[in-house]
C-alpha cells in the first residue's frame, strides 16, 4: 500500500456518495479536506469526520486551486442533480467544474485522482438504458469530457462509472467490468465509495476506467469483469472475482 498519502480532499462531500466517503475514511488515520458549495453543509460535513471543511464553487478556477493546495489525492464525487438545469444546459459541476479540478491537481503535485462518472458515459453508453440516458444527456456528455481531459492529464488516475446509484447499505460484493460495455445494474453508494477510497492505494487500479455494479444488483450479462486486490486504508485486500 502506498505510504506517501497523507491528506485526501473530498470533493462533493455533502452528495450521497460524498457523505458515504467520509464515513469510510472516519476511522483511518488519514487527514481529509471535504468541500461544499453550502456553507450551512459545514458543520454537518465536519461532525462526519472532515478534518477541514471549505466551502467552494468548483466553476471557478481559482476555487479548484484552493481546494486542491496541499493534497495529495483527491476522491472526486461531484455530481448535477437532475432537474431543469439539467435541460436548460450550461456548465456542469461534473464537467467543467472536473475540469478545473483536474489542472489544479496537475499544478499542485496531486498524487492520486480518483473521479466518480457513470455506467452511460462514453463507451460504456449501451448499458444505461435509453430512457434513464435520454433525460441527462448532457451531464453524461459533460462527464465524457471530463473523463477524457483527466485521462490526458498526466495525473496517476481511477475512474469509476457506477451503475444506478442506491443508498442502500453496501453489499461489499460488487462485480468490476473493464472495456466500457460490461456491466449494468445498480449499486449502493456506499459500496462505491469504498473503492474510491481504496483506488489511490491499489496499484492495478492506476490509470484505468472500471463499470462498477453490486452483484445482486446485476442487470443482464456481466462482460469483461476483471479482478482487483483493491487495498482500503485499514483493511485487508477485497479480492473481487467473477
Amino acid at each position: 500500500m502506498a505510504t506517501d498519502i497523507d491528506r485526501l480532499l473530498v470533493a462533493g462531500a455533502s452528495g450521497g456518495t460524498g457523505k458515504e466517503i467520509l464515513a469510510q475514511l472516519r476511522d483511518t488515520d488519514l487527514r481529509v479536506r471535504a468541500t461544499t458549495r453550502s456553507p450551512e453543509k459545514e458543520r454537518e460535513l465536519s461532525s462526519r469526520g472532515a478534518d477541514e471543511v471549505v466551502v467552494v464553487n468548483l466553476l471557478d478556477p481559482a476555487d479548484a486551486a484552493r481546494t486542491v493546495a496541499d493534497c495529495d489525492a483527491v476522491l472526486c464525487a461531484v455530481g448535477t442533480k437532475p432537474g431543469l438545469r439539467v435541460v436548460l444546459g450550461g456548465d456542469f459541476v461534473d464537467g467543467t467544474g472536473v475540469e478545473n479540478l483536474v489542472n489544479a491537481a496537475v499544478a499542485a503535485d496531486v498524487e492520486r485522482f480518483v473521479f466518480e462518472s457513470a455506467i452511460g458515459v462514453g463507451d460504456s453508453r449501451e448499458k444505461m438504458p435509453a430512457p434513464f440516458r435520454v433525460p441527462i444527456w448532457r451531464t453524461l456528455n459533460a462527464k465524457n469530457h471530463a473523463e477524457a481531459m483527466l485521462r490526458t492529464s498526466g495525473l496517476t488516475h481511477t475512474i469509476l462509472r457506477p451503475g444506478m446509484l442506491t443508498n442502500a447499505p453496501a453489499t461489499g460484493d460488487v462485480l468490476v467490468g473493464e472495456g466500457g460495455a460490461t456491466v449494468s445494474g445498480r449499486v449502493p453508494r456506499a459500496d462505491v465509495a469504498r473503492l474510491m477510497v481504496a483506488a489511490p492505494f491499489t496499484p492495478e487500479a492506476e490509470n484505468r476506467t472500471f463499470e462498477v455494479v453490486s452483484r445482486d444488483g446485476l442487470r443482464g450479462t456481466a462482460r469483461g469483469v476483471v479482478e482487483i486486490d483493491w487495498r482500503v486504508p485499514g483493511e485487508e485486500a477485497i479480492e473481487i472475482e467473477e
